[in-house]
């Protein structure tokens, strides 16, 4: 497949313009290839409760309040 091909099959399934497809860079890769991937791969799942945990609290003296 080449590179024009490939840009225009994923512009027609994401409904992007050409031009932007284009400069996102998308190539066609061989996934036998591990040390292609340009990056690590994402988590599939997400602990809500652990990212809860982990985020700012503005008022604690009023979650206490609703804890009691």
């Amino acid at each position: 497949m080449t590179q024009a091909r490939l840009n225009r099959a994923v512009a027609r399934a994401t409904g992007e313009d050409l031009s932007t497809i284009e400069h996102m860079g998308f190539s066609v890769v061989d996934p036998d290839q591990v040390e292609h991937d340009p990056g690590p791969a994402l988590p599939q799942v997400v602990d809500w409760d652990a990212l809860d945990a982990d985020r700012v609290v503005l008022f604690p003296v009023c979650q206490q309040r609703l804890a009691a």
